[in-house]
């Protein structure tokens, strides 16, 4: 198994195809197949599988990959610092639920940081996916929440998955609506206040229950319900549609101004929101820098 080998692979998984990645690597196809199959032969698993779109990672391939790529970042250390005398190119990823403040967050880790060279990667996705890409040492670390509903499940798969969670704060929950709610002026509501307006929440792909929900109470039947991926689509469904999602209640009011607004929600449950990392590993610097910033939005 050598060097170029590994940058292969890492480019075809993240092309999903084989032409494209051959042509990215200006090699023939045949060329990346037989090399993929050698690494596969040599490892002895499987590491893509065939789809109708391509290519695709196997759980095997998704941990292997997640090495590979931990080996061709500390080559690219080593030839910056000891052959192209440039500084050295820091990694850094984030993998986390829909969060304004982990957004924020990471800003001022890019601000703090002041390096000229970097990649960080801040990947706001479903739940069960921040789990795999922690796992696979995708991400640096992961951020979502514990609650007297998802934590058996959740802490199941982190068992399963050699991940430590790490708590940060907690903050009870809240709905985020408009401020032209019909709710608007209440200073606390109740779940059966909102019955009659459309409940927000984030798609979950084949992992869509409860456990793996970022909101709270999502096992409770609405007649209304609207699932988006996007965070700012969600925002719009609030001002247009008078729709609401439950959360933490931080939401910074420069991103809406005033146009968006959280109430209490009275209602027996508590957001324990942390970060998963694996067990054989500690915060970086970075990771260091990333969670203290976290901790200036830690809730009252």
């Amino acid at each position: 198994m050598t060097l170029q080998q590994l940058r292969y692979m890492i480019i075809a998984a993240e092309t999903g195809s084989i032409t494209e990645a051959a042509k990215m690597l200006y090699i023939s196809q045949p060329s990346l197949s037989g090399a993929i199959k050698d690494v596969e032969n040599e490892v002895g698993i499987t590491i893509f599988q065939r789809c109708r779109a391509g290519i695709a990672l196997t759980k095997e391939g998704m941990e292997f990959l997640g090495y590979a790529r931990q080996v061709i970042q500390q080559m690219e250390l080593l030839e910056a610092k000891y052959i192209s005398n440039q500084p050295r190119k820091q990694r850094f990823c984030v993998s986390t639920q829909h969060y304004t403040f982990t957004t924020n967050a990471f800003v001022e880790l890019v601000k703090q940081f002041g390096e000229e060279r970097f990649e960080f990667i801040l990947n706001e996705t479903q739940t069960h996916q921040i789990i795999e890409d922690v796992r696979n040492r995708f991400s640096d670390l992961g951020i979502l929440y514990l609650s007297k509903s998802n934590e058996s499940v959740l802490r199941k798969a982190f068992d399963k998955y050699d991940l430590n969670f790490y708590e940060l704060f907690s903050a009870k929950p809240h709905i985020f609506i408009s401020k032209e709610h019909p709710l608007a002026n209440c200073s606390s509501v109740k779940l059966l206040d909102l019955k009659p307006y459309p409940r927000l929440s984030f798609v979950q792909g084949t992992y869509e229950s409860s456990n793996f929900s970022e909101e709270l109470f999502s096992n409770e039947i609405v007649d209304k319900s609207i699932k988006v991926s996007d965070r700012a689509a969600i925002v719009n469904l609030m001002i247009g549609l008078n729709g609401y999602t439950i959360s933490s209640g931080i939401f910074p009011k420069y991103l809406q101004g005033d146009e968006i607004i959280s109430i209490p929600l009275d209602e027996d449950e508590t957001m324990r929101i942390g970060y998963i990392l694996n067990k054989d590993k500690q915060l970086s610097e970075l990771g260091e820098i990333y969670v203290n910033a976290l901790m200036e939005y830690k809730a009252d």
